[in-house]
Protein backbone atom coordinates (compact mmCIF):
# COMPACT_ATOMS: atom_id res chain seq x y z
CA UNK A 1 0.00 0.00 0.00
CA UNK A 2 0.79 3.75 -0.48
CA UNK A 3 -0.02 6.29 1.76
CA UNK A 4 -0.94 9.33 0.81
CA UNK A 5 -1.85 11.95 3.29
CA UNK A 6 -4.41 10.31 5.66
CA UNK A 7 -5.52 7.73 2.90
CA UNK A 8 -4.35 4.43 1.70
CA UNK A 9 -4.10 3.61 -1.75
CA UNK A 10 -4.04 0.31 -3.42
CA UNK A 11 -0.47 -0.28 -5.34
CA UNK A 12 0.37 -2.27 -8.00
CA UNK A 13 1.19 -6.03 -7.84
CA UNK A 14 -0.69 -6.48 -4.58
CA UNK A 15 -3.13 -9.12 -4.34
CA UNK A 16 -5.78 -5.89 -3.75
CA UNK A 17 -5.08 -4.48 -7.16
CA UNK A 18 -5.24 -7.92 -9.18
CA UNK A 19 -8.95 -8.17 -7.23
CA UNK A 20 -9.32 -4.57 -8.72
CA UNK A 21 -8.56 -5.50 -11.81
CA UNK A 22 -10.74 -8.40 -12.70
CA UNK A 23 -13.64 -7.19 -10.21
CA UNK A 24 -13.79 -3.71 -12.70
CA UNK A 25 -13.21 -6.16 -15.81
CA UNK A 26 -16.10 -8.32 -15.34
CA UNK A 27 -18.10 -4.72 -14.01
CA UNK A 28 -17.59 -3.57 -17.53
CA UNK A 29 -18.34 -6.63 -18.66
CA UNK A 30 -21.92 -7.52 -17.70
CA UNK A 31 -22.93 -3.56 -18.02
CA UNK A 32 -22.35 -3.84 -21.45
CA UNK A 33 -23.30 -7.24 -22.37
CA UNK A 34 -26.94 -6.08 -20.47
CA UNK A 35 -26.90 -2.97 -22.21
CA UNK A 36 -26.41 -3.70 -26.12
CA UNK A 37 -28.00 -8.32 -25.95
CA UNK A 38 -31.01 -5.98 -27.60
CA UNK A 39 -29.25 -4.96 -30.45
CA UNK A 40 -29.30 -8.41 -32.75
CA UNK A 41 -32.49 -9.45 -31.47
CA UNK A 42 -34.35 -6.35 -32.93
CA UNK A 43 -35.57 -8.06 -35.85
CA UNK A 44 -36.45 -10.62 -33.54
CA UNK A 45 -38.38 -9.11 -31.57
CA UNK A 46 -39.91 -6.56 -34.88
CA UNK A 47 -41.24 -10.56 -36.21
CA UNK A 48 -42.35 -11.61 -32.34
CA UNK A 49 -44.43 -8.67 -31.56
CA UNK A 50 -45.12 -7.24 -34.74
CA UNK A 51 -44.34 -3.98 -34.77
CA UNK A 52 -42.24 -2.17 -37.50
CA UNK A 53 -38.24 -1.61 -37.07
CA UNK A 54 -38.35 1.61 -35.17
CA UNK A 55 -40.41 0.41 -32.74
CA UNK A 56 -38.40 -2.60 -32.52
CA UNK A 57 -35.57 -0.50 -31.76
CA UNK A 58 -36.94 0.67 -28.59
CA UNK A 59 -35.68 -2.12 -27.00
CA UNK A 60 -32.72 -0.76 -26.93
CA UNK A 61 -33.12 3.02 -27.14
CA UNK A 62 -35.17 3.06 -23.71
CA UNK A 63 -32.01 1.02 -21.82
CA UNK A 64 -29.50 3.93 -23.48
CA UNK A 65 -32.28 6.97 -22.36
CA UNK A 66 -32.66 5.46 -18.89
CA UNK A 67 -28.82 4.86 -18.11
CA UNK A 68 -28.27 8.59 -19.90
CA UNK A 69 -31.11 9.74 -17.33
CA UNK A 70 -29.87 8.05 -14.21
CA UNK A 71 -25.93 8.90 -14.73
CA UNK A 72 -25.85 12.06 -12.45
CA UNK A 73 -28.11 10.73 -10.08
CA UNK A 74 -26.45 7.24 -9.81
CA UNK A 75 -23.20 9.39 -8.79
CA UNK A 76 -25.04 10.91 -6.29
CA UNK A 77 -26.54 7.76 -4.61
CA UNK A 78 -22.85 6.37 -4.41
CA UNK A 79 -21.97 9.00 -2.38
CA UNK A 80 -24.80 8.38 0.03
CA UNK A 81 -24.64 4.99 -0.23
CA UNK A 82 -20.81 3.62 -0.90
CA UNK A 83 -19.18 2.72 -4.42
CA UNK A 84 -18.73 -0.84 -3.84
CA UNK A 85 -22.39 -1.03 -2.69
CA UNK A 86 -23.95 1.42 -5.18
CA UNK A 87 -22.25 -0.93 -8.32
CA UNK A 88 -22.52 -4.37 -7.36
CA UNK A 89 -25.96 -3.41 -6.63
CA UNK A 90 -26.36 -2.21 -10.88
CA UNK A 91 -24.90 -5.36 -11.87
CA UNK A 92 -26.97 -8.11 -10.22
CA UNK A 93 -30.25 -5.72 -10.20
CA UNK A 94 -29.40 -5.29 -14.71
CA UNK A 95 -28.82 -8.89 -14.53
CA UNK A 96 -31.92 -10.06 -13.08
CA UNK A 97 -33.60 -8.07 -15.37
CA UNK A 98 -32.48 -9.62 -18.10
CA UNK A 99 -33.91 -12.83 -16.85
CA UNK A 100 -36.84 -11.05 -16.02
CA UNK A 101 -36.72 -9.54 -19.75
CA UNK A 102 -36.98 -13.49 -20.77
CA UNK A 103 -40.16 -14.44 -19.69
CA UNK A 104 -42.23 -11.29 -20.62
CA UNK A 105 -45.39 -11.64 -23.04
CA UNK A 106 -45.96 -8.66 -24.92
CA UNK A 107 -43.46 -5.59 -26.00
CA UNK A 108 -45.01 -3.02 -23.53
CA UNK A 109 -43.24 -4.63 -20.19
CA UNK A 110 -40.55 -5.81 -22.33
CA UNK A 111 -39.63 -1.86 -23.10
CA UNK A 112 -40.44 -1.20 -19.30
CA UNK A 113 -37.90 -3.71 -17.84
CA UNK A 114 -35.62 -2.34 -20.69
CA UNK A 115 -35.44 1.46 -19.27
CA UNK A 116 -35.27 -0.08 -15.80
CA UNK A 117 -32.66 -2.02 -16.63
CA UNK A 118 -30.46 1.04 -18.37
CA UNK A 119 -31.27 2.79 -15.00
CA UNK A 120 -29.82 0.83 -12.92
CA UNK A 121 -26.18 0.04 -15.37
CA UNK A 122 -26.05 3.78 -14.99
CA UNK A 123 -24.91 3.16 -10.96
CA UNK A 124 -21.55 1.35 -12.72
CA UNK A 125 -19.45 4.11 -15.92
CA UNK A 126 -20.76 6.98 -13.24
CA UNK A 127 -19.08 5.12 -10.72
CA UNK A 128 -16.27 2.96 -12.07
CA UNK A 129 -13.77 5.21 -12.95
CA UNK A 130 -14.22 7.60 -9.67
CA UNK A 131 -13.45 4.07 -7.18
CA UNK A 132 -9.92 3.88 -9.79
CA UNK A 133 -9.04 7.60 -8.92
CA UNK A 134 -10.50 7.25 -5.48
CA UNK A 135 -8.52 3.55 -4.53
CA UNK A 136 -5.52 3.11 -6.67
CA UNK A 137 -2.46 4.65 -6.26
CA UNK A 138 -2.23 7.67 -9.23
CA UNK A 139 0.96 5.89 -10.92
CA UNK A 140 -0.62 3.05 -11.01
CA UNK A 141 -3.83 3.33 -12.36
CA UNK A 142 -3.61 3.17 -16.01
CA UNK A 143 -3.28 0.38 -16.23
CA UNK A 144 -6.26 -0.57 -13.71
CA UNK A 145 -8.54 1.82 -15.89
CA UNK A 146 -7.63 0.16 -19.07
CA UNK A 147 -8.85 -3.10 -17.94
CA UNK A 148 -11.89 -1.45 -17.32
CA UNK A 149 -12.68 -0.10 -20.34
CA UNK A 150 -11.42 -3.68 -21.86
CA UNK A 151 -14.08 -5.37 -20.37
CA UNK A 152 -16.66 -3.01 -21.84
CA UNK A 153 -15.29 -3.63 -24.94
CA UNK A 154 -15.34 -6.90 -24.41
CA UNK A 155 -18.71 -7.46 -23.00
CA UNK A 156 -20.55 -4.94 -25.38
CA UNK A 157 -19.26 -7.47 -28.69
CA UNK A 158 -19.65 -11.07 -27.10
CA UNK A 159 -22.95 -9.88 -25.31
CA UNK A 160 -24.57 -8.69 -29.01
CA UNK A 161 -22.81 -12.14 -30.59
CA UNK A 162 -23.57 -14.48 -27.74
CA UNK A 163 -27.14 -13.49 -27.50
CA UNK A 164 -27.26 -13.87 -31.28
CA UNK A 165 -26.15 -17.59 -31.61
CA UNK A 166 -28.11 -18.54 -28.42
CA UNK A 167 -31.43 -16.34 -30.31
CA UNK A 168 -30.84 -18.60 -33.71
CA UNK A 169 -29.95 -21.78 -31.86
CA UNK A 170 -32.89 -21.85 -28.56
CA UNK A 171 -34.85 -19.05 -29.28
CA UNK A 172 -34.27 -15.28 -27.80
CA UNK A 173 -35.75 -15.97 -24.43
CA UNK A 174 -33.05 -18.57 -24.07
CA UNK A 175 -30.71 -16.07 -24.86
CA UNK A 176 -31.58 -13.15 -22.68
CA UNK A 177 -31.88 -15.93 -19.88
CA UNK A 178 -28.42 -17.67 -20.34
CA UNK A 179 -27.12 -13.87 -20.74
CA UNK A 180 -29.09 -12.88 -16.90
CA UNK A 181 -27.44 -16.21 -15.56
CA UNK A 182 -23.73 -15.66 -16.67
CA UNK A 183 -24.41 -12.01 -15.73
CA UNK A 184 -25.53 -12.71 -11.94
CA UNK A 185 -22.38 -14.99 -11.62
CA UNK A 186 -20.22 -12.28 -12.57
CA UNK A 187 -21.91 -9.84 -10.69
CA UNK A 188 -21.72 -12.22 -7.21
CA UNK A 189 -17.85 -12.80 -8.44
CA UNK A 190 -17.49 -8.60 -8.68
CA UNK A 191 -18.96 -7.97 -4.88
CA UNK A 192 -16.95 -10.73 -3.91
CA UNK A 193 -13.39 -9.30 -5.46
CA UNK A 194 -13.82 -5.70 -5.15
CA UNK A 195 -11.60 -5.00 -2.28
CA UNK A 196 -13.79 -2.33 0.22
CA UNK A 197 -13.13 1.53 0.21
CA UNK A 198 -9.97 2.51 1.79
CA UNK A 199 -10.40 6.01 0.96
CA UNK A 200 -11.94 9.25 3.40
CA UNK A 201 -15.12 10.84 1.93
CA UNK A 202 -17.31 7.53 1.24
CA UNK A 203 -21.10 7.56 2.35
CA UNK A 204 -21.48 11.34 3.08
CA UNK A 205 -24.24 12.33 0.36
CA UNK A 206 -24.04 15.99 -1.49
CA UNK A 207 -25.81 18.08 -1.87
CA UNK A 208 -27.90 18.77 -5.07
CA UNK A 209 -26.07 21.96 -6.27
CA UNK A 210 -22.67 20.47 -5.58
CA UNK A 211 -24.21 17.57 -7.73
CA UNK A 212 -25.89 19.73 -10.50
CA UNK A 213 -24.28 23.36 -10.23
CA UNK A 214 -20.97 22.21 -11.95
CA UNK A 215 -23.31 20.57 -14.92
CA UNK A 216 -24.60 24.00 -15.62
CA UNK A 217 -22.11 25.67 -15.92
CA UNK A 218 -19.85 22.83 -18.36
CA UNK A 219 -23.50 23.73 -20.29
CA UNK A 220 -22.71 27.42 -20.05
CA UNK A 221 -19.52 26.64 -22.14
CA UNK A 222 -19.04 26.69 -25.58
CA UNK A 223 -16.73 24.73 -26.41
CA UNK A 224 -18.19 21.75 -24.56
CA UNK A 225 -21.23 21.92 -25.69
CA UNK A 226 -20.15 21.76 -29.46
CA UNK A 227 -18.55 18.35 -27.84
CA UNK A 228 -21.82 17.43 -26.55
CA UNK A 229 -23.53 18.18 -29.34
CA UNK A 230 -21.07 16.18 -30.97
CA UNK A 231 -21.81 13.51 -29.18
CA UNK A 232 -25.24 13.34 -29.67
CA UNK A 233 -24.91 13.05 -33.42
CA UNK A 234 -21.95 11.29 -33.90
CA UNK A 235 -24.05 8.17 -31.50
CA UNK A 236 -27.33 9.38 -33.21
CA UNK A 237 -25.89 8.19 -36.36
CA UNK A 238 -24.08 4.78 -35.38
CA UNK A 239 -26.25 3.12 -33.30
CA UNK A 240 -28.58 3.40 -36.03
CA UNK A 241 -25.91 2.41 -38.50
CA UNK A 242 -25.78 -1.31 -36.37
CA UNK A 243 -29.75 -1.64 -35.44
CA UNK A 244 -30.45 -1.78 -38.99
CA UNK A 245 -27.78 -3.23 -40.72
CA UNK A 246 -29.31 -6.66 -39.16
CA UNK A 247 -32.77 -5.77 -40.80
CA UNK A 248 -31.33 -5.27 -44.16
CA UNK A 249 -28.75 -8.41 -44.16
CA UNK A 250 -32.20 -10.23 -43.36
CA UNK A 251 -33.90 -9.30 -46.52
CA UNK A 252 -34.26 -11.69 -49.59
CA UNK A 253 -31.20 -9.66 -51.28
CA UNK A 254 -28.60 -10.99 -48.96
CA UNK A 255 -30.05 -14.19 -47.58
CA UNK A 256 -28.40 -14.25 -44.10
CA UNK A 257 -29.19 -16.58 -41.46
CA UNK A 258 -30.25 -14.72 -38.69
CA UNK A 259 -27.92 -16.82 -36.42
CA UNK A 260 -24.76 -15.27 -38.71
CA UNK A 261 -25.99 -11.52 -38.49
CA UNK A 262 -24.66 -11.38 -35.04
CA UNK A 263 -21.10 -11.81 -36.56
CA UNK A 264 -21.00 -8.16 -38.29
CA UNK A 265 -20.47 -6.97 -34.33
CA UNK A 266 -16.77 -8.33 -34.95
CA UNK A 267 -16.26 -5.03 -36.74
CA UNK A 268 -16.44 -3.26 -33.26
CA UNK A 269 -12.59 -4.61 -32.85
CA UNK A 270 -11.81 -2.20 -35.16
CA UNK A 271 -12.66 0.49 -33.11
CA UNK A 272 -10.63 -0.57 -30.10
CA UNK A 273 -7.44 -0.08 -32.55
CA UNK A 274 -8.98 3.30 -33.98
CA UNK A 275 -10.00 4.97 -30.79
CA UNK A 276 -5.90 4.78 -29.88
CA UNK A 277 -4.41 5.48 -33.07
CA UNK A 278 -6.67 8.54 -33.83
CA UNK A 279 -6.26 9.65 -30.38
CA UNK A 280 -2.44 9.35 -30.77
CA UNK A 281 -3.02 11.79 -33.79
CA UNK A 282 -4.93 13.98 -32.40
CA UNK A 283 -2.31 14.68 -29.92
CA UNK A 284 0.18 15.29 -32.87
CA UNK A 285 -1.27 16.71 -35.51
CA UNK A 286 -4.17 18.53 -33.08
CA UNK A 287 -7.93 17.10 -32.34
CA UNK A 288 -10.11 19.58 -34.92
CA UNK A 289 -8.60 18.52 -37.80
CA UNK A 290 -8.41 14.47 -36.67
CA UNK A 291 -11.98 14.85 -35.64
CA UNK A 292 -12.91 16.00 -38.94
CA UNK A 293 -11.28 13.65 -40.70
CA UNK A 294 -12.95 10.91 -38.32
CA UNK A 295 -16.16 12.34 -39.34
CA UNK A 296 -15.54 12.61 -43.24
CA UNK A 297 -14.49 8.72 -42.84
CA UNK A 298 -17.93 8.17 -40.89
CA UNK A 299 -19.50 9.79 -43.78
CA UNK A 300 -17.20 7.73 -46.74
CA UNK A 301 -18.38 4.61 -44.67
CA UNK A 302 -22.04 5.16 -45.31
CA UNK A 303 -21.92 6.16 -48.92
CA UNK A 304 -19.57 2.69 -49.42
CA UNK A 305 -22.59 1.02 -48.27
CA UNK A 306 -24.68 2.00 -50.56
CA UNK A 307 -25.02 -0.55 -53.33
CA UNK A 308 -26.66 -3.74 -52.75
CA UNK A 309 -24.01 -5.87 -52.03
CA UNK A 310 -22.59 -7.76 -48.83
CA UNK A 311 -19.18 -6.71 -49.21
CA UNK A 312 -19.58 -3.34 -50.22
CA UNK A 313 -21.93 -3.50 -46.86
CA UNK A 314 -19.36 -4.50 -44.86
CA UNK A 315 -16.60 -2.49 -45.76
CA UNK A 316 -18.89 0.48 -45.51
CA UNK A 317 -19.48 -0.06 -41.87
CA UNK A 318 -16.16 -0.84 -41.10
CA UNK A 319 -14.84 2.48 -42.39
CA UNK A 320 -17.38 4.05 -40.41
CA UNK A 321 -16.43 2.37 -37.18
CA UNK A 322 -13.42 2.89 -37.65
CA UNK A 323 -13.97 7.17 -37.84
CA UNK A 324 -16.81 6.70 -35.16
CA UNK A 325 -14.38 5.22 -32.13
CA UNK A 326 -11.85 7.86 -33.69
CA UNK A 327 -14.14 10.62 -32.85
CA UNK A 328 -15.61 9.31 -30.11
CA UNK A 329 -11.94 9.04 -28.33
CA UNK A 330 -10.81 12.97 -29.91
CA UNK A 331 -14.30 13.99 -28.35
CA UNK A 332 -14.35 12.26 -24.74
CA UNK A 333 -10.59 13.35 -24.26
CA UNK A 334 -11.60 17.22 -25.48
CA UNK A 335 -14.19 17.36 -22.48
CA UNK A 336 -12.15 16.01 -20.12
CA UNK A 337 -9.11 18.00 -20.91
CA UNK A 338 -10.64 21.49 -21.50
CA UNK A 339 -13.04 21.05 -18.06
CA UNK A 340 -10.87 23.33 -16.07
CA UNK A 341 -12.91 21.82 -12.70
CA UNK A 342 -15.42 19.26 -11.60
CA UNK A 343 -14.00 16.75 -15.12
CA UNK A 344 -16.05 14.10 -13.75
CA UNK A 345 -19.51 16.15 -14.30
CA UNK A 346 -18.22 17.30 -17.89
CA UNK A 347 -17.09 13.33 -18.54
CA UNK A 348 -21.07 12.59 -17.24
CA UNK A 349 -22.39 15.34 -19.29
CA UNK A 350 -21.19 13.74 -22.14
CA UNK A 351 -21.87 10.48 -21.66
CA UNK A 352 -25.48 11.80 -21.03
CA UNK A 353 -25.59 13.12 -24.53
CA UNK A 354 -23.90 10.27 -26.25
CA UNK A 355 -26.57 7.75 -24.72
CA UNK A 356 -29.82 9.96 -25.57
CA UNK A 357 -28.04 10.39 -29.24
CA UNK A 358 -28.56 6.90 -29.17
CA UNK A 359 -31.96 6.07 -28.02
CA UNK A 360 -32.90 9.22 -30.71
CA UNK A 361 -30.83 7.88 -33.51
CA UNK A 362 -31.81 4.85 -32.97
CA UNK A 363 -35.87 5.51 -33.42
CA UNK A 364 -35.39 8.16 -36.03
CA UNK A 365 -33.15 5.62 -37.89
CA UNK A 366 -36.05 2.92 -37.87
CA UNK A 367 -38.85 5.33 -39.29
CA UNK A 368 -36.26 6.01 -42.13
CA UNK A 369 -35.71 2.54 -42.55
CA UNK A 370 -39.16 1.83 -42.78
CA UNK A 371 -40.08 4.31 -44.82
CA UNK A 372 -37.60 4.25 -47.85
CA UNK A 373 -34.97 1.43 -46.67
CA UNK A 374 -31.28 1.37 -46.79
CA UNK A 375 -30.87 4.62 -48.79
CA UNK A 376 -33.52 6.70 -46.84
CA UNK A 377 -31.73 5.70 -43.73
CA UNK A 378 -28.06 6.72 -44.98
CA UNK A 379 -29.21 10.16 -46.18
CA UNK A 380 -30.81 10.40 -43.04
CA UNK A 381 -27.65 9.84 -41.01
CA UNK A 382 -25.49 12.12 -43.54
CA UNK A 383 -27.73 15.12 -42.88
CA UNK A 384 -26.38 14.04 -38.73
CA UNK A 385 -22.49 13.81 -39.75
CA UNK A 386 -22.87 17.54 -41.67
CA UNK A 387 -24.42 19.14 -38.22
CA UNK A 388 -22.06 17.31 -36.60
CA UNK A 389 -19.15 18.55 -38.56
CA UNK A 390 -21.28 22.42 -38.34
CA UNK A 391 -20.61 21.35 -34.90
CA UNK A 392 -16.91 21.79 -35.18
CA UNK A 393 -16.60 25.31 -36.77
CA UNK A 394 -17.17 25.99 -32.60
CA UNK A 395 -13.95 23.96 -31.81
CA UNK A 396 -10.73 25.72 -31.97
CA UNK A 397 -7.75 24.26 -34.05
CA UNK A 398 -4.40 22.94 -33.28
CA UNK A 399 -5.64 21.35 -29.80
CA UNK A 400 -4.06 17.90 -28.47
CA UNK A 401 -2.23 17.00 -25.68
CA UNK A 402 -4.57 14.38 -23.71
CA UNK A 403 -2.51 12.36 -20.68
CA UNK A 404 -3.31 8.68 -21.88
CA UNK A 405 -5.14 8.31 -18.18
CA UNK A 406 -7.45 11.12 -19.39
CA UNK A 407 -7.72 9.33 -22.98
CA UNK A 408 -8.48 5.69 -21.55
CA UNK A 409 -10.64 6.98 -18.87
CA UNK A 410 -13.06 8.72 -20.72
CA UNK A 411 -13.94 5.95 -23.23
CA UNK A 412 -17.27 4.19 -22.75
CA UNK A 413 -18.06 1.29 -25.03
CA UNK A 414 -20.76 2.08 -27.75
Amino acid sequence: MAEIGAEIRIQANTAAYWRVLVALFLAGFVTFASLYSAQPLLPVYGREFDVPPATASLALSFATAGLAICLLPGAALADAWGRKRAMAFSLLAAAALSLACAAVGDFAPLLALRALQGAVLAGLPANAMAYLGDEIEPRSAGLAMGVYVSGTTVGGMSGRIFTSLVAGAGGWREALAALGAVCLVCGAAFWLLLPPPRTAGHGAPRPAMRLFGPALHHLRDGRLRALYAAAFLLMGTFVPLYNYLGFELLTPAYGIPPAAVGWVFLLYLIGTFSATWMGRQADRRGQRPMLRLSVGLMAGGLLVTAPVSLAAKLTGVALATFGFFGAHAICSTWVARHAASHRGQASSLYLLFYYLGASAGGYAGGLAWSLAGWPALIALLLAFLALAGTATLALPAGEGGATPAATIGSLPES
